[in-house]
Formats: C-alpha cells, structure tokens, sequence
C-alpha cells in the first residue's frame, strides 16, 4: 500500500462530531496500510468569521498581520484532529504550513507554492505516524513570513504535498458525493461524474464550479496527481479527476462534461477609448499593475464619426474598487471618457473536450438560453468551453435549461450536498 494524501474541508470539519468522523476514516485508511498525510481546512465558518472580526478592527487590516490572523482557523482543526486520532489509539502529529515546508512567494493573502520540502513529514511517517497539516498557509521564501494562498488554498496545498511526497492518489473530501454536471444546489437533477479529465475540470473550475479550485487542478494536472473527490458523510465512490481512467474504469469521453456558474465577478467598461494601437495595452498593464486578474474580455467596433470603442472585461467583486482606483488614476495616460461598473452579472459556461468536433454544440447552446429568454451581454469561447455573462437574476434559470437541452440531467435526483455549501 502506498501513500496517500487526503483534504478535509471546512464542512467535514464543522464540529466535534464531525472531527471524530474524520478521524474514524482517517485511521481506516491507517488500518489498510496506507501512509496517510492529512490536509485540513478551518472549521465551517471559521475563515469568514475571524474575516469579519479583522473587518470591525480595521478596515483596511495589514496583509502580514492579516495572513497570521487567518491561519489561526486551520491550527485549531489540525490540533484537534489530532487529538481525536489519539483517542482511537494511533499516533498522529501535527504541522502548520511552514513546519511542513510549503514554502510560497512573498504576495499576502493570495501566496503561491514555489517549492515543498517536506523533511519533517517525512520523519513523522516514518515513525510510523499519521501527519496532520493544516491547509491554506505556508511560509514566504524570502522574509520567512506567514502567508495563506487565497480561496481553495487547502486543496492546493492537499496537491502540491501529493506531488512532493510522490503519493498514489490526492483525496479531497468534501460535502458532496463528487463532480457533478452542474451544481446540486441548482440543478437537483444533475448527475455524477464517475472519471473526468484535467483539461475539462480545469474549465470547469476557472468558470465556477466549486468543488475543486482552479489552481489545485493545474497543479494536479502538471505532476499528473490523480485526485479523487469524495463526500466524507458517506462511503461512496466520487469523481476521479486524472490524464486517464483509473484501473480497471473504461469511460468514453462524453462530449459535455458539465455546466458551470459564477455569480462572484463583476463587469467594468471602458467608455470612450481611442480605437489606436496600444490603447488596449495600456489599460490591461495598469489592470496587471494593481494585482487583479481578469477574464473575458471584449471590444466594441469603434463609431466612424468618433474613432472612439468601448471596452468591456469582467473580474472578481472583491477587487472590483482596485481595478476602478487604477483605472481613475491614469485616465489621463488612457484617454478614455467614462467606466462603468456591473456587479449583477453571472457567467454560465458550457465545457467539454467533445465540443470541438461537434459544430451543432454552439448553435443549441444559445437555443436553450433564448428559450429560457435569457439575454446575453458577453460571450466568450475555447476549444472546450463556451462562457457567456447574463444578468445574475438569470444565473439559475440559465444553467437548468441549458443541463435539461443537453441531456445531462439524471433520472432520479440524486445529487446530494450534506453540509449545505458545495465544498
């Protein structure tokens, strides 16, 4: 038996009940020889909570004090779970992020993992112990400082140990019984996905999907770490997320993997541009020199009597005032007129490796959206994926139709979210 590297999420972990079922699953996996690493998330809502309590000290807290702050939350799970290890009469030790040596760049709040050196976990299994880390945190290269790694951090760490440690297969646990073709939550009927590939859960996650975080599946997919995504309230078999099927699993490529939403990101326009060489990359640099990310973007054709263009791309809320500060900033340097900021937009995708060799996909996906009389404000394409932004009042309405047009959804409702958030 090999190594094994498993993730709770905050959910698996809410309270003293659920700590000493984790930990009965934990020691199962001990008890078949396995070598268990365990990644562990805060406990429910933790995170936020400790959030608001920076928010109503300082309105702007300091990124440093902030990060340690934060990684309070997954200190207190990795401790108690090791408790309730010990209880069932198995040694485990637990490590914050830096004692297991994941070290990240020096950008607070939403750290990268530039290298792992797991010395001390490695000690500690071969004691014979089970080891305890706690997720979302790791130790700055340069300054040795406390730093957490952003939203679904405990899943990237979960991974980038896996890679480092050499383990057969990352299990993330969490509330629901895999990777479903859409979200349960939403669509009751959709189906579980028994084998998916990197490349269509990748899509997937970057347009929303929120069992698996973005990040974790790149990083999963560049060192080729199978990830199995599992409920940790019940003992079925979940999602395999991997180059290839899994043992003896023979899966025929659907052609649509699943339908993802993504009600977090806002919409900013750039009114008034001239339409010149250069313009476009100027505003994208002063976007990339205030640290957001962005995602679709569109260009209008420029008015004939003006020679002017709107310019319209979407980003997460929470960085929505930075984008529009920067933006304010060097309006002079741009040239442009006015901006417009949009907070009630959704983004509906459609994703599936299938997609490029099947030309009808496009035309019934815009089909079900106008039969749902959805409208469409932007659009954006790949090879595997179509993302459209609509009006968040839609979001919901949008992704039933288009799971019920393409077939997806199952028979019976059989998607089940046990602790109520989908991760």
């Amino acid at each position: 038996m090999g190594l094994v590297v498993q993730k709770y999420g905050g959910s698996s972990v809410a309270d003293a009940e659920g700590i000493k079922r984790v930990a009965k699953r934990i020691v199962e996996a001990k008890k078949n020889g396995h070598q268990v690493v365990v990644v562990v998330s805060a406990m429910g809502d933790t995170t936020d909570e400790l959030i608001d309590l920076a928010e109503q000290v300082s309105p702007m807290p300091a990124g440093r004090e902030f990060d340690m702050l934060l990684t309070a939350g997954e200190r207190i799970s990795m401790a108690l779970l090791a408790m309730a290890i010990k209880n069932l009469g198995h040694e485990a030790q637990s490590f914050t992020g830096s004692q297991a040596g994941v070290i990240t760049d020096s950008v607070h709040n939403k750290a990268r993992i530039i290298d792992v050196t797991p010395g001390r976990i490695r000690t500690a299994l071969d004691e014979g112990n089970i080891a305890i880390v706690a997720g979302f945190q790791g130790v700055s290269q340069d300054k040795k400082d406390i730093t957490t790694l952003g939203r679904g951090g405990s899943d990237t760490t979960a991974v980038a140990l896996a890679a480092a440690l050499d383990a057969e297969v990352c299990e993330i646990y969490t509330d629901v019984d895999g990777v479903f073709t859409a979200d349960p939550r939403v669509v009751p009927k959709a189906k579980k996905i028994d084998w998916i590939v990197f490349e269509d859960m990748l899509e997937l996650a970057a347009s929303g999907s929120k069992v698996l975080l973005h990040r974790c599946v790149e990083y999963a997919r560049r060192y080729n770490i199978p990830i199995h995504v599992r409920s940790s309230f019940s003992g079925l078999q979940g999602t395999w997320v991997s180059s290839e099927p899994i043992g003896d699993q023979k899966v025929e490529q659907a052609i649509i993997s699943g339908v993802a939403h993504d009600t977090s990101e806002a919409k900013i326009t750039v009114v008034g541009v001239p339409d010149k060489p250069g313009e476009a990359a100027v505003i994208f640099r002063t976007i990339s020199d205030a640290q957001v990310n962005i995602d679709m973007i569109v260009q209008n054709v420029s008015a004939a009597s003006t020679g002017l263009t709107d310019i319209s791309f979407t980003l997460p809320k929470a960085e929505g005032r930075k984008a529009i500060d920067a933006l304010e900033k060097n309006k002079d340097g741009i040239g442009f007129e006015s901006l417009r900021y949009d907070d009630q937009i959704g983004k509906i995708s459609l994703v599936g490796a299938g997609m490029k060799t099947n030309p009808g996909v496009t035309a019934d996906f815009f089909t079900a959206l106008s039969d749902a009389g959805v409208n469409i404000e932007l659009i954006s394409t790949s090879e595997i994926r179509i993302s459209v932004v609509t009006r968040a009042d839609d979001v919901n309405e949008a992704v039933r139709a288009v799971h019920t047009a393409f077939g997806l959804d199952s028979d019976s409702d059989e998607a089940v979210v046990y602790g109520g958030t989908g991760r």
